[in-house]
């Protein structure tokens, strides 16, 4: 599969801050597994489905699961939001517009 997304070292090097130490057992490579949960959600994926080469989706869900309750996810797009300097918040409308061939205005089914 030539579609693959892998983090690069610049990315790499943003995130790596806000990761849990490791205790006891060392993780599986970050870049792999990280990029490998980045890949399921951006493409709306079962984690079943994951590439091979992202390694075993069990290993991928158990970190998004752990991060994820202990708000790691939360910490990092919070920290790359910091950094980006960004002062005002971007809201985007949660309703569509639904326009039927006529050009009417149809609601949502």
């Amino acid at each position: 599969m030539s579609n693959l997304y892998w983090l690069d070292d610049a990315q790499m090097a943003r995130l790596e801050p806000h990761f849990l130490k490791s205790h006891g057992k060392p993780r599986v490579d970050d870049r792999r597994v990280l990029s490998g949960i980045i890949f399921i959600n951006r493409n709306g994926l079962r984690w079943r489905d994951a590439p091979k080469e992202y390694g075993p989706h069990k290993t991928l869900y158990n970190r998004w699961k752990r991060w994820s309750d202990k708000g790691i996810f939360a910490q990092i797009m919070l920290g790359l939001a910091a950094e980006h300097g960004e002062k005002k918040t971007v809201m985007i409308p949660s309703h569509r517009n639904f326009v039927s061939t006529a050009g009417q205005r149809t609601p949502p089914i």
